[in-house]
């Protein structure tokens, strides 16, 4: 186990050097010089040729491509991306609340969301063709078509405008994540539980269940393991869920004023901010990467049978 585990962490250095590689080209494919961007934040009125030369040389751009991101990769490992052109602050000084406060959201929602999916998913699969099944499942297709922005702002109207029970921005407490994580787990929950009930309906009709009734077990003890041999694709599936939510909050975030990473990508995008963007870019690559590593070991725990495969 141990070898596998060291296996896939070594296969997944190679991808990150190319993700890293791919977020720093960033700026390089935007139409505007950098050095030019960086004059327009710091407003200056008049940019000549000798000030973007001068800035360049100041920011270390007029070095060779390769050698800029050697040492923009070595200082990435060290937590350090640069300043921001328009703050002129750290990158992570920004980045990192923002990024904890993003974090702290997709857990909450994440943990409603496998609660929520595993429990609807053995129960439709266990009443698999009866009106529970049929009805929970025409309901989770009907809330996840919603689009999240008109959801949230349905929500907003309701319990914020009109009833006055909750906030509608900001990250005050609480009752802040009510909302926000409401609309996450409408549009995932209706997705993820689906994958359990299609799970469990094909452990179903595996032979060690018509084995097991045929020789008199008890319908719970067989259920629970058909519940515990359907982890594997639940840990895969909720694995890859938090990268998914982590780097899809842009939406929610920036409708309830959220102060995360979607709501700065957005205002760092308008703003033409590429060290941030870059960084942006980076750490939901490499979160992608780790928990699809991380839920690959999980599952080869659970499953010898997964090992020989590398």
């Amino acid at each position: 186990m141990g070898r596998y585990a060291l296996n896939r962490l070594l296969i997944s250095i190679p991808l990150l050097v190319i993700i890293s590689f791919i977020a720093f080209i960033l700026s390089n494919l935007s139409p505007l010089d950098p050095a030019e961007v960086v004059l327009h934040a710091q407003g200056v009125p008049n940019i000549t040729e000798a000030l973007i030369a001068e800035t360049k040389a100041e920011l270390g751009m007029d070095r060779p491509l390769f050698q800029r991101y050697l040492h923009w990769l070595v200082s990435c490992l060290q937590l350090d991306f640069g300043n921001s052109y328009v703050t002129g602050k750290p990158v992570w000084s920004l980045l990192g609340p923002a990024f904890l406060n993003t974090l702290a959201l997709t857990l909450v929602s994440i943990a409603v969301i496998v609660v929520l999916s595993i429990a609807l998913g053995i129960l439709c699969a266990l009443k698999e063709g009866k009106l529970m099944d049929k009805s929970v499942r025409g309901f989770a297709f009907f809330l996840t078509s919603m689009p999240s922005y008109w959801l949230a702002a349905l929500m907003v109207w309701y319990f914020s405008v009109k009833l006055d029970l909750l906030p509608t921005s900001g990250m005050d407490g609480y009752q802040s994540y009510i909302l926000p994580v409401a609309v996450i787990t409408v549009s995932y929950a209706g997705i993820y539980f689906r994958v359990i009930r299609s799970s469990m309906l094909s452990n179903l009709n595996e032979d060690y269940v018509l084995y097991g009734r045929a020789c008199g077990l008890p319908e719970r003890k067989i259920t629970i393991h058909m519940i515990r041999n359907s982890l594997q694709v639940a840990i895969s599936v909720f694995g890859m869920a938090i990268p998914i939510i982590l780097g899809s909050t842009v939406v929610v975030e920036n409708l309830f004023a959220w102060p995360g990473l979607g709501t700065l990508s957005v205002r760092s995008i308008l703003s033409r901010d590429f060290p941030i963007i870059q960084a942006y870019a980076l750490v939901l690559a490499v979160a992608f990467v780790l928990f699809n590593t991380v839920s690959d070991i999980m599952n080869a725990a659970l499953n010898p049978k997964l090992r020989r495969d590398l």
